[in-house]
Formats: structure tokens, C-alpha cells, sequence
């Protein structure tokens, strides 16, 4: 079963890492089922092992193959990888200060649970979400060029870890709502659905590294500075909430540090 995956396509395979991103995400949203609660030092934990899988997939898996392919295409390595990863990380701030201008002039006062809510609740999860999803598509299209770096395990091993991210996202989601008299079954659509844009732009992702070549090295590195963005700004930053502090840091370094180990060791 393994073996036939792996002899897919790549934009096949892309659009199968990222839906399983989003039904980790689904996952992470059905709790609402089963808790009214989750603890917080298993969720601190696994956002902290995220970030590290996300640091070390990006230079592994995206910058350093970046650099390989700018050079193979005599393009000056470090200004296309500055100029993607600046970019990457610089879009999802504009982002983030769009998003806080538009709280700050709609309001809600009346402290009751609103569509305006809804909106805003699932916006700021997505728009993290579709750069997420790309990053896996430029992982997997980027292994058509055989860069070193740029292999399936490495790519699946990305999934794996915006996978387990996006599990307290899921749960991040749907647990307020439900909190605010939102039925469960609402509750969980709504969650899971800040997941499902991630399949769609893994697809174009991957179609756009493979279609257009000369894009990769911008891509990747595109990918690698809004994943830092991320986990910088939103990953690490909540799991350090956590009194147990200098473990959430320690499962930040297992995280790196299985990264880098699977994509030496498998790359």
C-alpha cells in the first residue's frame, strides 16, 4: 500500500499529504464530541513538537533545495532565497494587520455569538492554513528535480508535521464555539472546515513548481518564510503559555531534531 502511494505522481501525492493535513484538522475539531476540555499539556506539547518539525522542514526541506536549484538555474542563490522567504513570512504579516483592522471596526460588544465571529474565528486559522498547504505542494513537486533535500519522506514527513499542528487548530476552533452555545455537530463543520483550503493549495503548489521551473527556488523559500512566520508568531508563542515552560522547549528540539534526522538519514 505504502510502496503504490509512493509511485504516484506527485501532484497526486501532494493533494493526498494535504487532505490527510485537513483530517488530522477534523480530528482535532471532533473532540467537541467526546470533551469539554482538553489538557493543555498535551496540546502545548504537540504544538511545540510541531514547531520544531516546521524549522527543521524549512531549511531541509525547502530553503537548502532552494539554493541547490538557483544555482542550477545560475541564478544568485541568495537573493531568490532572501527575496522567497522574506516574502512568505512578510504576506502573512499583512495578513495578520488586515485581519486586526477589520476586528477593530467590527466590533462586537454585546459579547454574544455572531456570524461577524464565525467569520473572523475561521479567517484567522485559514489564512494560515493555505500557506501551510502550499508548502507541502512545493515540497512534493520540487522532488521531480531530484534536489538534495527534495525527497518523498522529507515531503511526507512535512505533512506529518503541519499535521499534528493543525490537530490543536481544529480543537482551537471548535471548542469556543461550542463554548458559546454553538451546537456540535456546528461546531465541528466550522472546525474542520478551516482545514479544507490546505488540499487546494498543496495542489497548486505542487502543479506550479513541476509546470514552471524557474519558479522553484522563489517557492520553496516562499513556503519556508511563512512557515517560520508561523510558528514564530503563532506556535511557539502558545505553547510557552504553558507553566512547564522548559518542557515545551525540550519537545521543540525532539521535533527539530526527528526532522533533521529523518531528512539526513532518508534523504
Amino acid at each position: 500500500m505504502i510502496d503504490k502511494i509512493l509511485s504516484l505522481n506527485p501532484i497526486i501525492q501532494a493533494l493526498l499529504a494535504t487532505i490527510f493535513t485537513w483530517s488530522v484538522t477534523a480530528v482535532g475539531a471532533s473532540l467537541v464530541y467526546f470533551f469539554k476540555n482538553v489538557n493543555k499539556n498535551i496540546m502545548d506539547g504537540m504544538l511545540g513538537f510541531a514547531g520544531g518539525v516546521m524549522i527543521a522542514a524549512s531549511f531541509f526541506s525547502l530553503i537548502a533545495p532552494a539554493i541547490d536549484m538557483a544555482e542550477s538555474l545560475n541564478l544568485i542563490p541568495w537573493v531568490i532565497t532572501f527575496l522567497g522567504f522574506f516574502s512568505g513570512g512578510f504576506l502573512l504579516f499583512i495578513g495578520d494587520k488586515v485581519y486586526d483592522i477589520y476586528i477593530k471596526r467590527h466590533p462586537n460588544n454585546d459579547g454574544s455569538f455572531n456570524k461577524k465571529r464565525c467569520i473572523m474565528l475561521i479567517s484567522s486559522i485559514t489564512l494560515h492554513n493555505i500557506p501551510e498547504g502550499m508548502a507541502v505542494g512545493v515540497a512534493f513537486g520540487s522532488v521531480v528535480y531530484g534536489l538534495n533535500g527534495a525527497t518523498l519522506a522529507a515531503a511526507w514527513t512535512l505533512a506529518l508535521g503541519i499535521g499534528l499542528q493543525n490537530f490543536p487548530e481544529g480543537t482551537a476552533v471548535s471548542m469556543p464555539l461550542r463554548r458559546e452555545g454553538i451546537s456540535r455537530n456546528k461546531s465541528f463543520f466550522i472546525g474542520q472546515l478551516s482545514g479544507i483550503v490546505e488540499p487546494i493549495a498543496g495542489v497548486i503548489g505542487a502543479v506550479l513548481v513541476i509546470k514552471v521551473q524557474i519558479l522553484l527556488p522563489f517557492l520553496l523559500s516562499f513556503a519556508a518564510g511563512a512557515m517560520i512566520y508561523v510558528v514564530v508568531e503563532e506556535l511557539i508563542p502558545e505553547s510557552q503559555t504553558n507553566k512547564k515552560k522548559d518542557l515545551m522547549a525540550l519537545f521543540t528540539l525532539i521535533g527539530f531534531s526527528v526532522m533533521m534526522i529523518l531528512d539526513v538519514a532518508l534523504g
